[in-house]
Order: C-alpha cells, then structure tokens, then sequence
C-alpha cells in the first residue's frame, strides 16, 4: 500500500483509508473481522464520526489496542467549545484511545455555522484547548458545500478539508482542491464511489488518489470489499483514456439529478429513506435493474407514494436537489407491489 503524509501534518496515511459509515450495518463481530482486514491489506487511516452511531466502538473494540502506526480520524457536529470537548471526550472513550490523530468539525454547510465555530467560544476554541491538552493532534473541517469549504479553507485554522471527490463530483478540483494544496492542507477524498453509484472500485478510487486527493475513504462492509478497494492504493497510477471514457459513460447514466446519498435530507418526518429510495430509481432508470430496484422496494416500510412534499428535505439538502419532485417522479415510474 502506497502512504503519503495528509497535507502539513505528519500522518503517513496509506493512500487508501477506511470510512466508516457501513460499519454500522455490521455486528461487533463481523466489523472486526472487516478492519483487521484492512490492516492486513496496510489501510492504516481509519476515519469515523460521532455521527455514525457505533462505528467509533466497533473500530475501537477491534483496533484499540493496536495503535502503534494507526491512525484514528473522527469527527462532531458540535459548534460550540464546550459541545464539542463533551463529543471528543466520548470519541475518545468509544475508540478506546487518549488521543486522536485528527479530528474534525463535522459537516459545515453554512457560512454563518463557519463563523460561530471559528468565533470565540466556538468549537475551533474547544478543539484547540484539547491539541494542547494532548487529547488532538490535528484539527479538521468536513462539508459538502464548496463555498463554505473554501471560506474554511481561507481560514488559515484548519490543518485538513474532508470533501466528497470522485468522477461525478469532481468539481472540487476547480477550487478547493488547489485552495487546500496553496494552504498546505491536508485533503481527504470521501465518497470516492460517489455513494455506490459507481461500479468499479479501483478505477473509481485511483481517479480520485490522481487528480489532488492526499488519501481517499471508501466505505467497506466486507472482506471482499476491503481487497479490492486496498489494491487500488498499491498502484494508483493515473487512469489510461479507455478508463476515463468508462467513468464519462457512467457519470452520464447519473444525470443532472445526482443524488449523493449524503444522507443530511434524514430523518425524514414520514419515514422515507430518501437517498436509498433515490438511489433504487436511479437504478431503475438508468442502469435498467427494474427487477432489483422493485425487489429491494417491496422490502420496505414506507415508499415514494408515502412522500408528502413538506419540503424539511429541502432546507436539508446541500445540493439544493427538488427531492419532493423526484419522488414524484419516481412514484411514476416503479410499480409498487
């Protein structure tokens, strides 16, 4: 596994990281089975959230008494000092550790929430208090929105940007990216497969290791997954003109109404999963799996006909998508039984 150091700091990550979210899904045991892969594979980078239910004890109960050339990522919505030392406190318990590598204040998606965590008593303080208390070694900022990452960028605070990079989102390259490189900072590619949208793995994931991305976080729930995605890292070289041709044709099937399964659109107040329910008709649509999308539909409680169009997902969603009106459309298409 190939490693570079994240932007200034001295982490010597392997290129290929380990996201956290799918873990979620797992038992205890099986998670550990999944991460003790990954470090057999040389992922070294293990990036979690408070955000992602047990996924902080699942990689602590399995990694935290390996620490030595491991490095643990995390990450809290609080944007006060004092919220987010009580959310660092319990990150550092569920990973079982007394200090974490990196941590980060965890999806900004305005402006003004940019100003209240860098402004006195915001959760920048908080975070600074705990570096030179030992408990942070690094201090990071996550988001999905460009604009509010580059004000972060232009900072000058923050030692790393976590941004979703990878063939449909690539339009980070234009600015944040070669913001964060100006600044020295460390930059963290998630969602290399755009959400699973994205069918190939390895050519998806040394895309994004090529063009900026210092280490690059897919999710993994599965051995397999782990195998594949690690040996995109043991040769990212950059992609040849048929591959990228491949990812053209794929971005195109996706269209303009790209749901990036963010997720920042839930709970929704009648029950939907709206980025699986999103992503099921984009499967449906565009890569012709009627019988999958509909099969998978059946399994669950509330569908696209349960959408009331009260439009909370709409002040929700960072990429501003018409989601009560893709619902719709979607009610149109699939034929639910």
């Amino acid at each position: 596994m190939k490693k570079r150091y994240i932007g200034k700091t001295d982490i010597e990550a392997s290129v290929v990281g380990f996201g956290g979210i799918p873990i979620q899904g797992l038992s205890f045991t099986e998670a550990e089975r999944v991460l003790l892969r990954a470090l057999d594979r040389e992922i070294n980078f293990f990036d979690s959230a408070r955000a992602y239910t047990d996924s902080e004890e699942k990689i602590g109960r399995a990694l935290g008494g390996r620490r030595d050339g491991i490095y643990l990522a995390s990450k809290a919505m609080s944007r006060s000092a004092d919220k987010i030392v009580e959310e660092l406190e319990a990150s550092l318990r569920n990973l079982r550790t007394d200090m974490i590598d990196l941590y980060q204040v965890h999806s900004v998606g305005s402006l003004e929430q940019l100003e209240r965590i860098t402004g006195p008593g915001g959760a920048y303080e908080g975070l600074s208090r705990a570096r030179e208390a030992g408990k942070v070694r690094w201090i990071g900022v996550t988001g999905h929105s460009r604009r509010v990452l580059l004000a972060a960028v232009e900072t000058g605070l923050f030692d790393t940007v976590q941004c979703p990079y990878n063939p449909i989102e690539d339009e980070w390259e234009g600015d944040v990216i070669p913001a964060a490189k100006t600044a020295r900072m460390g930059i963290i590619g998630m969602k290399p497969l755009a959400g699973g949208a994205l069918k190939d793995a390895v050519i998806s994931i040394r895309f994004s290791l090529t063009r900026g991305v210092d280490v690059s976080i897919p999710g993994m729930d599965s051995v397999e997954q782990v195998d594949e995605n690690a040996s995109a890292g043991e040769s990212p070289a950059p992609l040849s003109d048929s591959e990228h041709g491949k990812l053209r044709e794929e971005k195109k099937l996706w269209g303009e109404k790209f749901c990036r399964r963010c997720a920042y659109c839930m709970p929704c107040p009648n029950g939907l999963n709206i980025p699986f329910l999103l992503l099921l008709d984009g499967y449906y649509v565009r890569y012709g799996l009627k019988d999958w999308a509909l099969s998978r539909l059946k399994t669950l409680a509330k569908t696209y006909s349960d959408c009331t169009a009260c439009g909370e997902c709409l002040d929700k969603c960072p990429y501003h998508l018409t989601i009560p009106e893709m619902m719709k459309d979607a009610a149109g298409r699939l034929i639910e039984i």
